[in-house]
């Protein structure tokens, strides 16, 4: 009796759905069943996360430090704690103490044991944690492009995993050590596992991103915490709240045990910048526009794509649910809220990159859908050419997106393998001093300097804002408080070398400028190392920006990156 009336049911509801509206799944295609093999149902782990992991591995070997802040406040820090040396800036001073050491910590769990293993030799120190970040990163991306693969379908999870691969900007920031990034991580493996239907941990892991990684990216993961408490309330309100338990407490024992007082680093840094007046406009300031045109270089065709998503919505909700509006949201309250800020820069939208690249994805996979006819079922002509005008714009985006990367890669590389040759030339000696003058924002950290260098000084060449000095082990180490450094970017007198004789390399940028350089006196110093260095100034923007065959280096213009040695008297 039961079974016959299950057979006479299930058509009505099979007919009762079907004249329903409902966005559309790749799920419900026919011949998928819920019960089906889940890789019948979109991309498998295995290939994307091959792809992504090759390209991170590029990546972290070839990526340049796009950031002295990348270089001062998180490399340096982790070289201290790896090395007992390094520089110290006046946000680590314990009487600040904007900056958590738990972040560094995440990271010497791979700088550790790499510094074990290599001894001495810092520079695969540095690019071993490099490629743990890659690591990160890829198994972020990974649980994303599969989620939206097996909710949304294969096309649209292969494109996201090429942009994910290939465009500039994931490429540069995805192996940066910057708290944007890795607050970028936590957005990937969130929206990930929102896709998935685990919206507590999508809040935890949204709880991580912020309190680990940046705390003002609060912002930004709102709509994913927001949707998940309406989907799964109870269980993800325990998630978040016990995560932020567990985490904040975490940080104020950190903090502690390097700082000696207890202080809590997320609450001094949003205290600063919110309620303290912090003055970031010191650092500098930028136009409204700055995001648009920094978007464009970084993803070219990808983030008009991208920023189209909102306005073809319209046609987009007939294919896909509303979980990925939700999904890409963040994308545009961060542009927006960053936009509005005075002080910008670059790696300030690194939590949003992977979300571009969905939302483009989903723009290019919708393109036929703007032609077709909406109560017919075959397809015109227009229909048809668009889907085969689908991969040749994707193909547009990646070998756009390549020629940034090499124009970046090679242009401004200089820096880090200038550093590289000095291990070459240890017959200077021990207590050596190297000194860097006007390219003290280009230094790459101290895991490119040897063991025979005692110390590293800056020369006067006009900077008058606060530089970093060495951690000062006298005062307490990770715990001083040293007098020289303040909040309001004033240069210390003692910041700067005032005895040149006493240098025994010195790094500097020669550029085409009418006005002499310290090593254009050939009777103090000698080149030992030259590398070129596009100069940006003098190279258009067009061949500078991206690399074009044959053109790229006719066109620009390149200055010489190079290591001086004082000739001996």
């Amino acid at each position: 009796m039961d079974l016959t009336t299950t057979r006479q049911r299930r058509p009505l509801l099979t007919g009762s759905s079907s004249s329903s509206p409902k966005p559309y799944s790749k799920t419900d295609k026919p011949g998928r069943s819920d019960g089906g093999d889940a890789e019948d149902r979109g991309l498998g782990w295995f290939l994307p996360f091959i792809a992504l992991c090759y390209l991170r591995y590029m990546s972290a070997t070839s990526n340049i430090v796009h950031d002295c802040d990348e270089v001062f406040n998180y490399w340096e820090p982790l070289h201290y704690l790896l090395y007992k040396s390094g520089f110290q800036t006046w946000e680590y001073s314990s009487n600040f103490a904007l900056r958590s050491y738990l972040y560094i910590l995440f990271h010497e769990l791979a700088g550790r044991p790499a510094a074990w293993w290599f001894g001495d030799d810092k520079v695969r120190v540095f690019y071993a944690v490099r490629l743990f970040l890659g690591l990160v990163s890829a198994v972020s991306d990974t649980v994303l492009v599969v989620a939206i693969s097996r909710k949304y379908g294969k096309r649209l999870g292969t494109y996201a995993v090429a942009m994910l691969c290939l465009t500039s900007g994931c490429f540069f920031a995805s192996t940066s050590f910057l708290p944007s990034s890795f607050s970028m991580y936590a957005m990937s493996l969130s929206s990930g596992l929102l896709l998935f239907e685990k919206y507590a941990m999508a809040v935890a892991v949204s709880v991580v991103g912020v309190i680990l990684g940046w705390p003002f990216s609060i912002l930004a993961f709102l709509p994913v915490v927001i949707y998940s408490l309406a989907k799964r309330f109870k269980q993800a309100f325990i998630s978040g709240a016990v995560t932020s338990i567990f985490v904040l407490g975490l940080s104020v024992l950190v903090d502690y045990y390097y700082y000696k007082r207890w202080t809590s680093s997320v609450l001094n840094l949003l205290v600063y910048n919110v309620l303290g007046g912090g003055e970031s406009h010191l650092y500098g300031t930028e136009g409204p526009l700055f995001y648009i045109r920094n978007g464009f270089n970084n993803f070219n065709l990808c983030f008009v794509l991208a920023i189209l998503f909102i306005a073809l919505y319209p046609v987009i909700r007939r294919k896909y649910d509303r979980c990925l509006l939700v999904v890409i949201s963040p994308m545009y309250v961060w542009l927006a809220f960053m936009s509005l800020q005075p002080h910008k820069e670059e790696r300030f939208l690194y939590p949003i990159y992977p979300l571009i690249c969905v939302s483009a994805s989903a723009v290019i996979e919708n393109i036929p859908e703007l032609f077709r006819e909406k109560y017919s079922t075959r397809e015109n002509l227009l229909v048809t050419i668009t889907k085969y005008l689908r991969p040749v714009i994707l193909g547009i985006i990646l070998c756009a997106s390549h020629a940034r990367t090499f124009s970046i890669i090679n242009g401004y590389s200089a820096p880090l393998e200038v550093y590289k040759l000095l291990e070459h030339h240890d017959d200077a000696g021990p207590g050596s001093v190297l000194c860097v003058g006007s390219e003290w924002h280009r230094y790459p950290s101290s895991f490119f300097v040897p063991d025979y260098i005692s110390e590293v000084r800056w020369i006067d060449d006009g900077f008058r804002g606060l530089l970093p000095f060495p951690f000062n082990n006298t005062l307490g180490g990770t715990a001083a408080s040293p007098p020289y450094f303040n909040n309001k970017n004033q240069a210390s007198d003692e910041q700067f070398l005032k005895n040149i004789e006493s240098c025994t390399f010195l790094i500097e940028l020669q550029l085409s400028r009418p006005y002499p350089y310290r090593g254009s006196d050939l009777s103090t110093w000698e080149a030992i190392a030259v590398l070129p260095y596009l100069d940006r100034e003098l190279s258009p923007a067009k061949y500078r920006s991206f690399f074009i065959p044959y053109k790229w280096q006719e066109k620009n213009v390149f200055g010489k990156y190079v290591i001086l040695r004082r000739v001996p008297k």
